[in-house]
């Protein structure tokens, strides 16, 4: 029987609901460190997960909303929650120059495009500026 969010222990199964994820995801993390495994336990042999699984998968996937890659997520997770604010701080402050790093690549991809749509006129003679320019480049 998979018990409901509220209960004190899921299977692989109900975690992976309660955390709107795949069963795939959750042994995914595991492979890559940042889940535990649970021993299998009962007379049949069914992993059970916890509260604390649940909670680790959502710190997981809320980091990875922000923008943290995994080896990011696990050095957070390795941290100290009442000790390592300025670690945090500063796995934060990389994270935020990567973001405007992209932010400013994308804006200049997009008013490059803006450039190359404003000068390509239906009709016109001769190549067309958007191909050409990714025909050269």
């Amino acid at each position: 029987m998979v018990r409901t969010q509220a209960s004190s222990s899921f299977t692989i199964a109900g975690l992976a609901r309660a955390g709107g994820v795949g069963v795939e995801t959750i042994r995914y993390y595991q492979r890559r460190g940042l889940m535990m495994v649970p021993p299998r336990g009962g007379g049949h042999g069914v992993r059970r997960y916890t509260q604390a699984d649940l909670r680790r998968l959502h710190f997981i996937r809320t980091a990875q909303a922000a923008g943290f890659a995994l080896a990011e997520i696990a050095a957070l997770l390795a941290l100290d929650a009442g000790q390592d604010h300025a670690r945090a701080r500063a796995l934060a402050a990389a994270r935020i120059a990567a973001l405007d790093a992209e932010i400013a690549a994308r804006t200049a991809a997009r008013d490059a495009l803006k450039r190359l749509a404003r000068s390509c006129r239906p009709g016109a003679k001769g190549p067309c500026p958007i191909l050409a320019a990714f025909d050269h480049a």
